[in-house]
């Protein structure tokens, strides 16, 4: 299948995720990603979940990820639509976030941190294909920002969906993950 047409099948399936089972697949995927093996990060870009899209819990693994890796640099991504460009804002207990006017959390100060300087990004997606490809909103924020990263920074998807066989319209500009955590499994590309 193309991209639109799994951007509407999951985007579909994920909001009929009742709260209970949201609960339940966010604590899952926790257990999962507690399974990494992460080396040691000093800088991670996150994303604010949002609940009218029924996002996975990001603050218990970012949570999680500070307490094994204190004092590390944690980001949230400001977004431009008008330039379709992201900057990583650096974040602490003191940060105050607001929504944009598409439901987005950011950070409305702080401190910008370079995309080549960030360690580790953890990924939004709706679903995504055994070839470690996944497919986003449909903007193409994300696999901006990569490009701008080190080669090697970590490419961390977060799904509640297993994957598919395959994206058939992928693109010279989708960056390919790393790894990718869902609820019952890890996977490596």
């Amino acid at each position: 299948m193309i991209k639109q047409q799994l951007r509407n099948i999951y985007n579909e399936k994920r909001t009929a995720i009742t709260h209970s089972q949201k609960e339940k697949l966010d604590d899952l995927l926790l257990i999962q990603f507690q399974k990494l093996e992460l080396p040691l990060l000093h800088s991670l870009m996150s994303f604010w979940p949002m609940a009218g899209r029924n996002e996975i819990n990001t603050h218990i693994i970012t949570d999680f990820i500070f307490f094994r890796n204190p004092g590390m640099q944690l980001t949230y991504p400001v977004t431009d639509f008008s330039t379709v460009e992201m900057k990583a804002i650096i974040a602490d207990d003191d940060t105050v976030f607001q929504e944009n006017k598409y439901g987005i959390a950011e950070p409305t100060t702080g401190i910008e941190l370079q995309a080549n300087e960030i360690e580790a990004i953890l990924l939004p997606m709706l679903v995504f294909d055994k070839n470690g490809y996944r497919v986003g909103y449909g903007r193409g924020f994300y696999d901006r920002f990569l490009a701008k990263c080190a080669s090697d920074i970590l490419k961390i998807g977060l799904c509640y969906f297993e994957p598919i066989e395959k994206i058939e319209d992928i693109n010279e500009f989708d960056i390919k993950m790393d790894l990718c955590v869902t609820p019952e499994n890890i996977y490596e590309f």
